[in-house]
Parts: structure tokens; C-alpha cells; sequence
């Protein structure tokens, strides 16, 4: 696995550049609404959230979860369900999506953590099967029809969430308090210590760390936040289904960290914009999407291995710029 590694201190104009290239992107996603359908973007944030969180668990923790469309899809039907039945505000919509996600990744995690590899990775896939039979049989869900006209309704009494400017940047800030909480996490000392168990397990548990206390804690992260991205979706498309909680939903979010870059923060923004742009574009052609994104899949695997953020980290120009990608 590999990880952004930060910048030292004494790296001033690198650094600079780096604030810089920050700076123009966020001017570039405030202004992005007067440019871009608003809610083409939002669905982006949305994914992008979603991919960062299931990257906090593969790039950083070095587990591959087959079942994250369960926390993602899971918290979008909580969320729909407590907004629309229950009459609830928006904001308690998503604390009550983000509850139930993490309660599911603890669930989840508790099981699957006693396992390594594939067979982690096979326990979640068969876990989000057994979520996804109940969403399709649960009265609450309704079934294949998914829960419709979710309205969004007034953030704290007072913003109108049904006027797209404003929609839009909440979905906006909320991708942003998600993407701090990420950056928080791995560059803590927990974060530090994950990464040690992800390179050397044996040895982390030989000083003495206990080492599933810390996949659980980073599989819990990981589910609340992915369960975030859900809530704020199903607030934006108004409506939860099926195709939320699917497993074609958990190979998704794979392909764009695998796209971006696993264990950079900056890669999964990347990968889930391009996804989402070239289903977007695909939608109104011929072409198969499924096809289309395979082959997108492999040619990445064949030849951006780091994926592309990734590789940039690592081409000289990425290296001027200051940016440093490890193995």
C-alpha cells in the first residue's frame, strides 16, 4: 500500500504551492454551481466523500471492504426514512444516517476484523448480501421501489434546502468537514499507528498495540463517513433504492480509489469526479457504462498502478511541487 507523506517544514516554496493549488480549488468548487449543473456536482461530492471514507480503510488501514454500499446505502434509507415518516428536520436526518452507519460498521466490523485478506474481504461482501435481502424485503425500504419525494426541508428552521445554491453548499460544506475529519484522523497518532499495523502487523502487535481494537475503530470511521456521504445524498436526489446498498455500489467506490490513488487523500476526489463524469456523459450515448468503466478499470490497473494522482505524486514534477508518494 502506499501514503502521502507530508511536507517537511523547511520546504517553504513547495509548501506554498501546495497552499496555492488548495486555495484555487476550493475558489473553483465555490464557484462551481454558476458553471456546472449544481446537482451533477453535489452528486460528486457526494461520491467523492464516500470514496475518501472507504479509502481511510484501504489506504490507510490495508482492508478491503467488498460491503461499504451497506453504510453508504444503509444511512441514505435512515436517513429518508426519519425525514420524510418521521417529519424530522434535515440535520437530524443525517445524524440519524450517520447513527445507524456506524452502528452497522460496528456490527460489521466486530465479525470481519477476525479475519485477514480475502476472507475479510469475502465476510464483508456476504454481510452487505444479507443487508441488501433485507432492504429488499423490509416494509420501511418499500421494497424496489425505494423510498420517493424525500423533501429536504429547512436546515435548522431557517435555509430553505429546496433552493439548489443553497442545497449545494451545505452539500459542500458538509464534503469539506468530511474531508478535514479525514485528514485530522491520519495524521493522528492513531492514524500513525494504523499505518504501522497496515505495513507490519506482527510487529505492532509485538509492542504491545492491540491491533483489532484499531481495524474496528478505523472500520467505524470509515462506515460513519461513508454513511455521511449517504444521508447528504439522499437529501440532494430526494429518494433511497436499492441500487444504494447493491454490490455494484461497494465495486464503484473500489474502481474510483483504485482510479485516484489509494492512500492519498486527494486520489478519491479525483477518481470519484472522473466516474461520475464519464457515467454522466455515457447515460445519454450508446455506449454500454459498464463496458466503458471496465476497460477504464484495466487500463488504470496496466498502467497507472499508483493510480493517477498517485502517479503524478510520484513523476518529478509531482516531486517539485513537493508532493512524496511511498510504498
Amino acid at each position: 500500500m502506499a501514503g502521502l507523506i507530508g511536507l517537511g517544514s523547511k520546504e517553504r516554496p513547495k509548501l506554498s504551492v501546495q497552499k496555492l493549488l488548495l486555495v484555487l480549488g476550493l475558489v473553483g468548487l465555490i464557484w462551481a454551481p454558476f458553471f456546472i449543473y449544481p446537482i451533477f456536482v453535489m452528486k460528486v461530492l457526494c461520491f467523492a466523500l464516500f470514496a475518501c471514507a472507504f479509502n481511510l480503510l484501504l489506504g490507510y488501514a490495508g482492508l478491503l471492504s467488498f460491503g461499504h454500499a451497506t453504510f453508504f446505502g444503509g444511512a441514505a434509507y435512515f436517513t429518508a426514512h426519519a425525514v420524510k415518516e418521521w417529519g424530522l428536520p434535515p440535520e437530524l436526518g443525517i445524524l440519524i444516517g450517520v447513527a445507524g452507519a456506524s452502528l452497522l460498521g460496528l456490527v460489521m466490523g466486530f465479525v470481519a476484523i477476525r479475519r485477514q485478506g480475502i476472507y475479510f474481504a469475502m465476510i464483508t461482501l456476504a454481510l452487505s448480501y444479507m443487508f441488501y435481502f433485507f432492504c429488499l424485503q423490509a416494509e420501511f425500504t418499500h421494497g424496489e421501489d425505494g423510498i420517493q419525494s424525500v423533501p429536504r426541508g429547512y436546515l435548522f428552521g431557517v435555509l430553505d434546502l429546496n433552493n439548489s445554491f443553497n442545497m449545494y453548499y451545505f452539500v459542500l460544506a458538509v464534503f469539506l468537514i468530511g474531508v478535514l475529519i479525514i485528514w485530522r484522523f491520519i495524521n493522528s497518532p492513531f492514524g500513525m499507528i494504523l499505518k504501522s499495523i497496515r505495513e507490519n502487523e506482527q510487529r505492532a502487535i509485538s509492542l504491545g498495540y492491540s491491533v483489532a481494537r484499531y481495524k474496528l475503530g478505523a472500520f467505524v470511521m470509515s462506515a460513519a463517513l461513508a454513511g455521511l456521504a449517504g444521508s447528504v445524498k439522499a437529501l440532494v436526489f430526494q429518494f433511497a433504492t436499492l441500487t444504494d446498498v447493491a454490490w455494484q455500489m461497494s465495486g464503484e467506490v473500489i474502481l474510483m480509489t483504485l482510479l485516484g490513488g489509494i492512500g492519498t487523500l486527494i486520489g478519491p476526489l479525483f477518481g470519484a469526479g472522473f466516474v461520475a463524469t464519464l457515467e454522466n456523459y455515457l447515460a445519454t450515448s450508446e455506449f454500454p457504462v459498464t463496458i466503458i468503466t471496465g476497460i477504464v478499470f484495466m487500463v488504470c490497473v496496466l498502467l497507472f498502478r499508483r493510480g493517477v494522482v498517485g502517479e503524478f505524486y510520484a513523476s518529478r514534477l509531482g516531486r517539485k511541487l513537493g508532493f512524496e508518494y511511498r510504498r
